[in-house]
């Protein structure tokens, strides 16, 4: 726990460093993946448990009730070391919540979108409890993200306009079934609503900025390879893996961006998060003010 909070102590310092050039660029990206990768430590962590845990389970008990014990210590054990707040707690629980549901529509007799072969104590409507936390999972990344880049938005879209495209992305993995899929219409939309918006991050003393959709477009895509790391061991598989494991559909990319895009909605209502949202109908000037404490101001 020492080690990690030096670690953040470190990644958090955003004095001025005496760099320039190409040396300045190779150190920035360095602290940039750096940064990637302490933001997904519930991710890489969980992972691990994936990949260590037989499929025969542990002492008798299922892979899938060991894994949901393992997702719940996780989590536990960032709330108490204040790694994570309480509110954002709650938006997790959120984000579990409206995975686990999406997760019991895919896998029923009528849908049968993908399934958990094994057997676990914890399995309800044949969906393992720990499923959720694989959605809480990218909502954790995003908190942390967050701070470890003093992540900071402009030209957000009006929060109720936001909320609209993530619910209609929401229910269009359940409705797309029933009366077609509207994905590209919907990230139509987001394009649309999104096409100003700019994130604007920190990986070491400089502000660097990108658009917000490319940034929910490359989230996708590495939850897409999480995922097929998930299928080649076998935790989950689709239809076409059930007889030997194959690449999950490149279509699933651009599912797990719209679902980032839910995701980052969700993490934009944080009361903590909204000091750092600039929305768009509130008026704007070109430069951007910082606290005393480095925040937006």
């Amino acid at each position: 726990m020492r080690v990690l909070s030096a670690l953040d102590v470190h990644l958090l310092d955003m004095r001025a460093r005496e760099l320039s050039g190409w040396r300045r660029g190779l150190v920035e990206f360095w602290y940039f993946g750096i940064k990637n990768a302490r933001a997904c430590l519930f991710v890489g962590l969980f992972f691990i448990a994936m990949m260590a845990i037989p499929r025969a389970g542990i002492g008798g008990m299922p892979r899938y009730d060991v894994l949901l014990a393992v997702a719940l210590l996780i989590q536990f054990w960032m709330v108490c070391s204040k790694l994570e707040t309480m509110d954002e707690l709650k938006a997790i629980c959120l984000f579990h919540m409206v995975g686990f549901a999406l997760e019991a529509f895919k896998v029923s007799g009528s849908i049968r979108s993908w399934s958990y072969p094994d057997f676990g104590y914890t399995k309800i409507l044949d969906v393992p409890l720990f499923a959720g936390f694989m959605y809480a999972a990218v909502g954790s990344y995003v908190v942390q993200a967050w701070r470890l880049f003093d992540l900071r938005i402009r030209h957000h879209p009006p929060y109720w306009m936001a909320a609209t495209v993530a619910i209609l992305i929401y229910a269009n993995f359940f409705t797309h079934h029933y009366i077609g899929d509207y994905r590209w219409y919907l990230a139509a939309c987001a394009l649309a609503l999104y096409f100003r918006t700019s994130v604007v991050y920190r990986p070491l003393d400089r502000d660097r900025q990108m658009p917000l959709m490319l940034g929910f477009v490359l989230i996708g895509f590495f939850v897409w390879l999480a995922e097929n790391v998930g299928t080649f061991w076998g935790v989950w598989r689709y239809p076409n893996q059930l007889g030997a494991w194959s690449l999950v559909h490149v279509s699933k990319w651009s599912s797990w961006s719209l679902m980032v895009i839910m995701t980052f909605t969700i993490v934009a209502n944080l009361k903590h998060v909204k000091t750092r949202i600039h929305v768009a109908d509130k008026g704007w000037h070109t430069g951007w003010r910082r606290g005393p404490t480095g925040s937006a101001g």
